[in-house]
């Protein structure tokens, strides 16, 4: 199953053109074969190409039902790591592993200040086409983390190092809430005094084990225990 994104109407489906370069230049695939189509919506187009020249347009053979969003969710509020690629791989991990929305966020020990969110946002493309998933994940702007928690009320859990502040176990979280949000702090974690306004803002601090975990790592981990709960 050869995956591509592309618009997708009651008429018509249009490849983008750096789709369209890919299949021809890179793929070199040829006139008739199958491919298949989503809009990263949850729609999904089985077709075979036609080409004249440099442009490619879609016989549609098949369309298939909307599916369903699942009814879990897990979105991840991250600080971005000094090295870019680090944070590129746990983008790429969490999304193979189901992740539906990501928050970066800047902490008082963040290294990492600025963020290009639409090379994000090909990262994640890339990863759903890879894993053929056809609901892509909300990827957001860089955000203060103040300004993140204040605008949501429950379902926050923040994982840290601080030992002397209660927390609850990651899988209980997955047992009990279908849509959490998990605050993953930066290299050298959130700073104490954040740690203190986010349990006064009611938010429950959760364990993720004896190691101590690198930021991208944390991050992968959480998305992988998601998955292994609701879709193993």
């Amino acid at each position: 199953m050869k995956l591509f994104i592309g618009d997708i109407n009651s008429y018509e489906v249009k490849l983008r053109d750096e789709e369209q370069h890919h299949i021809l230049n890179v793929l070199r695939m040829t006139a008739g074969e199958e491919i298949y189509i989503t809009d990263g919506k949850g729609n999904l187009v089985r077709g075979n190409i036609n080409i004249s020249g440099k442009k490619i347009d879609v016989d549609i053979q098949e369309r298939f039902d909307e599916e369903a969003k699942s009814e879990y969710k897990l979105h991840i509020a991250i600080a971005p790591t000094k090295n870019i690629d680090r944070f590129e791989f746990f983008v790429e991990k969490s999304v193979e592993l189901g992740i539906t929305e990501i928050t970066p966020i800047i902490c008082k020990n963040s290294e990492r200040k600025i963020l290009k969110v639409d090379k994000i946002q090909k990262q994640i493309e890339n990863a759903c086409k890879q894993s053929l998933k056809i609901h892509f994940p909300i990827i957001n702007p860089l955000t203060p983390l103040k300004e993140f928690y204040q605008k949501i009320n429950q379902n926050i859990y923040v994982a840290h190092c601080y030992k002397e502040y209660e927390k609850v176990f990651l899988n209980q979280v997955l047992d009990q809430v279908l849509d959490p949000i998990i605050l993953i702090g930066p290299e050298g974690d959130f700073s104490k005094k954040e740690i203190e306004e986010l349990y006064e803002h009611k938010v429950m601090g959760i364990d993720l084990g004896r190691s101590r975990l690198r930021t991208e790592t944390a991050g992968i981990f959480v998305s992988a225990a998601f998955y292994y709960k609701h879709f193993f």
